[in-house]
């Protein structure tokens, strides 16, 4: 037998940056596998990258032992792959049922998963509760009966009974059909209730890999040395490399601003290395407070 996922020192990121690097992970037939870790670990570039939404900088992803390079559309469509991200990809005007049936499921393998989603399939995604509407995705995804799932944050601004169907749906689906999983998750109680495996991400990189049943021994260890707390997040990558390069553009025209003072002996602006200063650190400021109210 062969593991279904396979990554070999993946390196992945953003703009050519790594934000996560030398991530090894299995997923065999019929395994749960979790990856917790803090916020910005680099959990969801992982899960992205296999997927094939981003492009790894570096190592490879492969799939029943074959490398493979094809963009997401392709690995979901006939790569035998589910995917199920944050956003929960539920198209908002059309019913349940057509929601089930675009995404090439089977309405009654969705139902035997969730029955509560019957009385619901003539009602617009839209209109569907939170709970409901991750139930929709999820069980899109499973009633293709893919060999492998992959699921960003499942329990996302659920109620704690709704995130216990949705890991028991996947717990079912791995034991009767043989699907692997790789699941992110916030949630590590929970998450190692129904997993085989734990691998523990922090910074970017695996650091710790251990069977869900001795990680849920250690997990009050585990909390508290690895998962209090936030790692910088991807975004603060981009952020800060965009007002890196915004500051060497802005110092590129300074050089050339004087260069032509010097030629032509004409004042070529009348901003002083103060002003630029200034307008920098007013164009970081907005951009510092819209990311916070992002955060809120």
């Amino acid at each position: 037998m062969r593991p279904l996922l396979q990554t070999r020192s993946l390196k992945a990121g953003y703009l050519n940056r790594a934000v996560v690097q030398g991530v090894n992970i299995e997923v065999w037939p019929g395994q749960v596998v979790c990856l917790l870790g803090p916020n910005g670990a680099g959990k969801t570039t992982t899960l992205l990258t296999i997927a094939g939404e981003l492009t790894p900088v570096d190592g490879i992803v492969m799939f029943g032992n074959v490398p493979t390079f094809t963009p997401m559309d392709q690995r979901v469509r006939r790569g035998g792959i589910g995917l199920v991200t944050e956003e929960r990809l539920v198209f908002t005007k059309m019913s349940a049922r057509d929601n089930l049936r675009v995404g090439g499921g089977s309405v009654e393998a969705a139902l035997e998963l969730f029955p509560e989603l019957a009385p619901r399939l003539s009602v617009r995604g839209g209109m569907l509760s939170g709970g409901e509407q991750q139930m929709l995705a999820l069980a899109r995804a499973l009633s293709r009966e893919p060999s492998l799932l992959l699921a960003d944050e499942l329990s996302l601004g659920l109620a704690p009974k709704i995130v216990d169907r949705l890991l028991g749906a996947v717990r079912k689906t791995a034991d009767t059909t043989g699907t692997g999983a790789l699941i992110v998750e916030q949630h590590a109680r929970k998450a190692l209730r129904y997993s085989d495996v734990m691998y523990l991400m922090a910074r970017g990189q695996i650091l710790l890999q251990l069977p869900a049943a001795e990680a849920l021994e250690r997990l009050d260890e585990i909390e508290e040395t690895y998962l209090h707390g936030t790692s910088e997040t991807e975004e603060d990558h981009i952020e800060r490399l965009r007002r890196k390069n915004k500051k060497k553009a802005w110092r590129r025209l300074r050089v050339r601003e004087r260069e032509l003072v010097r030629l032509s002996g004409k004042l070529a602006s009348t901003r002083s290395t103060a002003e630029d200063d200034y307008y920098l650190g007013r164009e970081q400021q907005r951009r510092a407070a819209a990311m916070a109210r992002r955060k809120r």
